[in-house]
This record gives structure tokens, C-alpha cells and sequence, in this order.
């Protein structure tokens, strides 16, 4: 079995980053490795898998704690005394805590260290973990907000029974080990003598009881995986990179503990013809020669549909109108972007001979003072040089 990467590696940051950095890595390497963007690719799938378990231990303060410590066995508590052993580097040997070390030499208030740290009662309600699915939209998806099902796998508490891990008619007992705090006291020769460290009980696992007789169902762990489709409401105006929050429908808590939260991070396609800015909508229209120098009424598209719009006479190629209201509406919230029009006026190819010949006579009827930037462009030139 391949060994698992660092998750600091997988995401490419280091490990000192900060949320907001892990947080904006996980995001560009979503959208990069998103199935939806990737059709039939293993490969990038397997990424997108890899990137997506490595976000949901290093977004979580108590699950990074862990993993910056005890690597990738502190996620599984069986493997909690052994982690210990390579927490610390092995500098000292096996299963020494610097915080536990420093917080004995000096009476346990040794500043970052954290020495001398008020252990975490195993059985305490803890909210489940949230979980992050993608969502991919189109477009105008995104500007009108749509109804999207997203497929969710998550952990559930055991209907069997009920979350305790132990079979019907059992029930879990205190380890006598650690009296059900999960964690026991060990002495240890060093370097610098005898250090009293403390370390996750190896005969729970951390829990601080012990299961006799495991539930069938769960096999004693309270969770049971389930894959359900969840209804999404996307409400209009929202962005790429933005994120939906679903209350209480992320993984189940423990203990008693509330569910977590589902996060839905969506990610717009870009469109054909619209270019987005904020709330605020662009395109560009092609207009002929003549629909330039003569003005007519054109055919402009918006969000919404077609709308006519009269070009003025003399228009200039480059020129940007605005549509009030015409963009794209507030999230959550009254009012809405603009549109704008820039307007490029398309030179004719393959003319006749004819038609070449009534330009010539149009151009050679027309003066110098029908060319604004022409005059303007020349008269710089003369200041420049002719002096």
C-alpha cells in the first residue's frame, strides 16, 4: 500500500500556514482537480480525493493538533502511544511530549509550549466534523441562482446503537487504565534524566472505555457511512469561489454531540459572452462601418435577454455604453450591477470593385475636420518634431 503524503505537501503549503492560506491552496486545487473539469481523468480525480482529505484534517484546529504532532496515525487513536513516539522526532526516545517535559521542569506555565494543558474528557459531547462538496455552475446559473443535488457522503450515528458502539444490552465500561480520561501518566529515562510525560492510554485507545461486545453494525466505532442527496438552493448573484453553509448536515457529532455542517464551494463556468466584474456584467457588441458613422439601433445582449439600444451617430470603435440595472442582482441583498457595451466597429474584407471604388469617392469627399483623433494625433506629431 503506497505511503500517504504529508498533507502540508499535498496542499503546497508549509507548515506554518495560516488558515486562510490552507483554506485558499485547498480552493485552487479543487477547481483544478474537480471531476466536473475533468471528465474521465483517474488521475485528477484521485487528486481532487487526496487535496479534499488533506483540507478536512488541516481546516480543523483539533485534527491538525493532532497530525502536527502524531502524523498521519493521530488520526487513528489505536495508533496514539506509538505516534507519540515519533511526535517529538525521536530526540529523547519514545513517547516523550515536549509540552508534558517543560510543563514539569517548570511547574506548567511554560508560555507557547503549552505545558501543564488541561486534557480534553474523551466523553464529552464533540460536534461532528464539517464536510466540503463542490458544485459547478454554469453561468447564467449562477447570475438567475438555481435548485442543484449534490451527492453527500458522510458519517451517521449508529441506529443500532445509538452512537455507544456497544452491542444491545451492553454497555461500555471505564478503562481502569486511565479511569476514563483517556490518557495515562508514564515515566521514562532521558538525556536529562527521569521525564514524566503524558501519552494516549494504549488500552482504550484514547477513549476511555472499553467495548466488551461491539456492535455488529458499526463494529463499535457509534458512525455507520451513508452516501445521500442533498437538495441545494443557490441563491442569484452568487460567485465563483463563493461557499453555501447547510446547517447540521455534516457529519454526526459524538457523544451527543450536534452534527457538523455541509460546505458548498461553488465554482462558475466561465461564459461565451459575458465577462463578470463584481455584480457588474461586460460584452462586447460588433457594429458595422456604417452603423458607426450613421448611428442605428442595435440588437445587445444582458443576463435577462435582448435589449435594443441606439448607437449614436460618429460612434468610435472602443467605445463603452452603460446599462443601469442591467447586471447582475446583490447576494442576498436589493439592487443590482451594470452592464457595459463596448462597442468594436468591424472593418469590411473582400469588397468589390464597386464598392471599392464608392469608399474612394466617400473618402476623398470627406475633409480633415471629419477625423477628430486624426487632427488631434497629427497636431501632437508637428509640436513634437517640427520645431
Amino acid at each position: 500500500m503506497a505511503e500517504k503524503r504529508d498533507y502540508y505537501e499535498v496542499l503546497g503549503v508549509p507548515r506554518t500556514a495560516s488558515a486562510d492560506e490552507i483554506k485558499k491552496a485547498y480552493r485552487k486545487l479543487a477547481k483544478k482537480y474537480h471531476p466536473d473539469l475533468n471528465p474521465g481523468d483517474k488521475s485528477a480525480e484521485e487528486k481532487f480525493k487526496e487535496v479534499g482529505e488533506a483540507y478536512e484534517v488541516l481546516s480543523d484546529s483539533d485534527k491538525k493538533a493532532r497530525y502536527d504532532q502524531f502524523g498521519h496515525a493521530g488520526g487513528d487513536p489505536n495508533h496514539g502511544a506509538g505516534a507519540g513516539a515519533g511526535g517529538f522526532g525521536g530526540g529523547f526516545g519514545g513517547g516523550i511530549d515536549l509540552d508534558d517535559i517543560l510543563g514539569s521542569m517548570f511547574g506548567g506555565g511554560f508560555g507557547g509550549f503549552g505545558g501543564g494543558r488541561q486534557r480534553a474528557n474523551p466523553n464529552a459531547p464533540r460536534r461532528g466534523g464539517d464536510i466540503r462538496v463542490s458544485l459547478v455552475l454554469d453561468f447564467m446559473e449562477a447570475v438567475h441562482g438555481c435548485t442543484k443535488t449534490v451527492s453527500v457522503s458522510r458519517q451517521d450515528t449508529c441506529p443500532e446503537c445509538g452512537g455507544s458502539g456497544a452491542a444491545k444490552g451492553t454497555t461500555a465500561e471505564t478503562c481502569p487504565d486511565c479511569r476514563g480520561t483517556g490518557y495515562v501518566t508514564v515515566q521514562q529515562r532521558t538525556p536529562f534524566g527521569v521525564m514524566q510525560s503524558t501519552q494516549p492510554c494504549r488500552k482504550c485507545g484514547g477513549k476511555g472505555k472499553i467495548i466488551k461486545t461491539p456492535c455488529s453494525k458499526c463494529h463499535g466505532s457509534g458512525k455507520t457511512a451513508s452516501t445521500k442527496r442533498v437538495e441545494v438552493k443557490v441563491p442569484a448573484g452568487i460567485n465563483d469561489d463563493q461557499s453555501l453553509r447547510l446547517s447540521g448536515l455534516g457529519d454526526a457529532g459524538a457523544n451527543g454531540g450536534p452534527s457538523g455542517d455541509l460546505i458548498v464551494i461553488v465554482t462558475v463556468r466561465p461564459d461565451r459572452m459575458f465577462e463578470r466584474d463584481g455584480y457588474d456584467v461586460h460584452v462586447t457588441v460588433p457594429v458595422t462601418y456604417s452603423q458607426a458613422v450613421l448611428g442605428a439601433e442595435i440588437v445587445v445582449p444582458t443576463v435577462d435577454g435582448k435589449v435594443q439600444y441606439n448607437v449614436p451617430e460618429g460612434t468610435q470603435s472602443g467605445t463603452t455604453f452603460r446599462l443601469r440595472g442591467k447586471g447582475i442582482q446583490y447576494l442576498n441583498g436589493r439592487g443590482r450591477g451594470d452592464q457595459y457595451v463596448h462597442v468594436v466597429v468591424e472593418i469590411p474584407k473582400k469588397l468589390t470593385r464597386t464598392q471599392r471604388d464608392a469608399l474612394k469617392k466617400f473618402e476623398e469627399s470627406l475633409k480633415e475636420e471629419n477625423y477628430e483623433q486624426r487632427k488631434g494625433f497629427f497636431k501632437t506629431l508637428r509640436d513634437m518634431f517640427d520645431k
